[in-house]
């Protein structure tokens, strides 16, 4: 799908927040990342304290379009409760700008997978 749609023009991407050490979680989406991104995605990788220096929200969220913002809904055992829609201008804006401010600082992911787990 994602080969697909690259193909034909649609941009996907996404900046993946991690704590450090990497989880057992984190390293398998690292490893599985490099089939995405060679489908056409481009996925990025920021550690969770120059996130949070860039007082980045902590929580999972996707825009479609810049413009269509879906939250996520995690619990404290990592379980998806589920995808909320805001239609709130303001903070479809916000999330914008955090989108913007994350990817600036992110690091590919070939090059975040090198550095930390000597994969490419």
């Amino acid at each position: 799908m994602i080969r697909g749609a690259t193909t034909e023009g649609r941009r996907f991407s996404r900046v993946r927040v991690v704590s450090m050490p990497l989880t057992d979680y984190s390293r398998f989406g690292l490893w599985c990342a490099q089939f995405t991104n060679g489908a056409g995605e481009d996925i990025r990788y920021l550690e969770r304290d120059p996130a949070g220096a860039l007082k980045l929200p902590n929580h999972d969220y996707w825009l479609f379009d810049s413009r269509r913002l879906v939250r996520m809904h995690i619990d404290d055992a990592d379980r998806f409760l589920g995808g909320e829609v805001i239609e709130d201008p303001a903070e479809i804006v916000n999330h914008n700008y955090w989108r913007d401010a994350a990817w600036h600082h992110a690091v590919r992911r070939d090059d975040f997978a090198k550095e930390h787990l000597g994969l490419v």
